[in-house]
């Protein structure tokens, strides 16, 4: 099955449900947004391969949404043979067999999703099955409501993925039968949409071209340096939305289409974003690579400040000189353009190159994308050397950095309020008798293919019956061998800790993102070696650390090879059990998915699970039920958010002045 999903969106404590009815969504229904899926040969990175388009691009369109507000995404299955999901509401986490069924071909759904008041941040949808990730994928941004804490006057989306030659298919059935093959190494990184594959070189662009501007807000585009540069009369967020806070669309993209959908072009030439000189912008980095784990800075621009991480809360201002993404990361940046004296000093220079390269991969990749001032100035080619020495060693990055910016709403639990922790030991073996390789978490490794139906449907069809066992996961490393999924109680804090170690192929060391679906937990660290929770809680204790919200952090490896089974670097998460569910925790490369290194969590019991009463389920009971339509039948479905808005501009402040 191919599915895809809104990935990282916390949708937390649900909005009053007071007006939850069952709804028919036919002729008169008017979606917020629309996303239409299909498959096309299209031209890529200098060469073409048959990608998943969001309507029609890949990356898809920015969708933009508002805290505190529900909406409806209305998702089209326009791909004749594979099924799709999208992750929202109750059966709508976008994990087929684990929360939910599929969209069948040829079908369509409407998806309910509501955020909190401060779920404002950088977030993205994606397939979430197979490999499909790759391609279908887009930017979600939840705008501020009204006001951001910083000050900046314009934005844009900086979306990351990665390019492979094999097809989609060529790639599942290497790491997924036996005996293994790698689908091997990426053969190029795509910067919203565009790139150069490995063996190719990138041709001058044309003046004007490149659309560089996706996920600009404002609507202004630059004249050329120098030249007539229009203004916006203030702050990027003092700006109120076009559409209102309570308006409705019924686009096909999102608002401000000119700049929410990238173009598919034949042209090899490298990716640009366009900037106007003294202006503070706001960089939303989004790393839906499906291996690579990138570092990357910008040419003569080295001051660089980070205000938010993965989408949570904002955090105290951290500068840098060069990012690491993950996939599955975001990082919202805070980039100063240089005003017009400092470019006439430096030559009139009006082009820089923004320089990334994977990083602990056995085939380093090094590419470009262009910061361009001067939307008349062509597209320049790739250096013919490096312009930036990025440092290789990434296990000291911003650990134990990150620190909110409101410490007084920080709820991070402190070790004294821990109840249980949980090692998951991340293990890659083999099958002697097929030849087929996996990776496990906790002993065991987890596909979609586990289970013939989803647990959240199990769940509401038969009670607890179908919860895992508590004592049985107690002494089976946390998870219940019936269910094969981690049972969690409500009011728990649990330590989760991630331990890395040497691989039954000799002992070979990877690096992996671990995402959580759900509620944002709080990181406490990283290391070499055996977690030694004593040690680390000393230094919590010492340093006055405390984490801020996170959904996807790296467990490094910290050498590349050690004996087989050997610890070798370690990842703790510390997470308060308060939302009922069926969610997943997994490593965010998707060949590591598929091989199994994935887990389900289900947090409450029967009674807290169940949200949606007994008349309004049969139509999620089953594949292709009545909460799907198609060209002949109007699906019925539960509205569980009464579409309540307390999207509310609060009074205006003073923005946090970085630059």
């Amino acid at each position: 099955m191919k599915t895809a999903t809104i990935s990282s969106l916390w949708l937390g404590s649900w909005l009053p449900a007071a007006l939850a009815e069952m709804v028919t969504h036919d002729h008169n229904f008017h979606p917020d947004h629309i996303l239409r899926v299909t498959e096309a040969q299209v031209p890529l990175s200098c060469e073409s391969r048959t990608d998943i388009l969001v309507n029609g691009t890949s990356p898809g369109p920015a969708l933009h949404i508002l805290p505190g507000t529900s909406s409806w995404i209305r998702v089209y299955n326009d791909m004749p043979d594979q099924n799709l999901t999208m992750r929202m509401a109750p059966f709508a986490d976008g994990t087929p067999l684990a929360s939910q069924w599929p969209i069948p071909p040829g079908h369509f759904f409407d998806y309910e999703i509501a955020t909190n008041n401060d779920d404002a941040g950088t977030y993205f949808y994606h397939s979430h099955v197979d490999i499909q990730a790759i391609s279908c994928t887009g930017p979600l941004i939840v705008d501020d409501c009204g006001s951001s804490p910083y000050h900046y006057d314009d934005e844009r989306i900086l979306h990351f993925q990665d390019f492979f030659q094999k097809s989609d298919q060529e790639m599942m059935n290497d790491v997924t039968k036996g005996p293994f093959k790698w689908a091997g190494e990426i053969h190029g990184v795509l910067l919203n949409g565009k790139g150069v594959a490995t063996g190719q070189q990138a041709s001058i662009g044309p003046s004007g071209g490149g659309r560089g501007f996706f996920g600009g807000r404002l609507g202004g585009r630059p004249d050329g340096f120098g030249g007539n540069f229009r203004h916006h009369g203030g702050d990027y967020d003092d700006q109120s939305d076009s559409k209102g806070c309570d308006s409705k669309s019924d686009d096909t993209s999102s608002d401000d289409s000119n700049q929410a959908q990238v173009e598919i072009t034949a042209g090899c030439t490298l990716p640009v974003i366009d900037v106007e000189p003294g202006k503070t912008y706001r960089f939303r980095f989004i790393g839906a690579n499906g291996l690579s784990f990138l570092t990357m800075g910008l040419e003569d621009h080295d001051d660089l400040t980070i205000i938010q991480v993965d989408g949570s809360e904002y955090n105290a201002p951290v500068k840098t000189d060069r990012l690491n993404i993950g996939a599955g990361q975001r990082f919202d940046v805070l980039f100063k353009a240089k005003t017009i004296d400092e470019l006439e000093k430096n030559g009139n220079k009006s082009t820089f190159y923004l320089q990334f390269e994977t990083l602990e991969r056995p085939e380093p990749y090094t590419g470009y994308g262009v910061v361009r001032y001067d939307q008349s100035t062509p597209i320049p080619t790739a250096p013919a050397n490096k312009v930036l020495d990025l440092p290789r060693d990434p296990t000291n990055w911003m650990e134990y950095t990150f620190t909110s910016l409101f410490p007084e709403q920080n709820e991070a639990p402190s070790a004294s309020e821990v109840t249980r922790r949980i090692i998951i030991d991340a293990e890659q073996k083999q099958e002697n008798a097929t030849g087929k390789v996996v990776w496990e978490l906790a002993h065991l490794s987890w596909t979609e293919h586990t289970y013939t139906s989803p647990l959240l449907v199990d769940i509401y069809q038969h009670g607890d019956a179908a919860l895992p066992n508590w004592e049985a996961a107690q002494s089976n490393w946390g998870w219940d061998p019936k269910t094969k999924s981690f049972p969690c109680k409500l009011g728990e804090v649990i330590e989760i800790v991630f331990q890395n170690t040497g691989s039954e192929l000799g002992g070979i060391v990877e690096t992996h993102p671990f995402h959580a679906h759900s509620k944002h937990y709080y990181d406490i660290g990283s290391g070499p070696g055996k977690y030694d929770a004593e040690a680390n809680n000393k230094k919590l204790e010492q340093t006055g650390y405390k984490a801020v919200r996170r959904d996807t952090t790296m467990l490094y490896r910290y050498d590349e090879q050690v004996g087989v089974g050997e610890p070798a670097g370690w990842r703790a998460w510390r997470l308060k059990i308060t939302d009922a569910g069926v969610w997943m925790i997994h490593c965010h490369i998707l060949s590591h998915m598929m091989m199994g290194m994935q887990s389900v969590w289900t947090m409450g019991d029967a009674e807290q699970i169940r949200k949606l009463p007994p008349t309004a389920i049969s139509g999620y009971m089953t594949y292709g039920g009545s909460v799907y339509g198609n060209s002949t039948h109007a699906p019925r479905l539960y509205q569980y958010f009464n579409g309540t808005n307390q999207c509310r501009p609060v009074e205006k402040k003073e923005r946090i002045r970085v630059y």
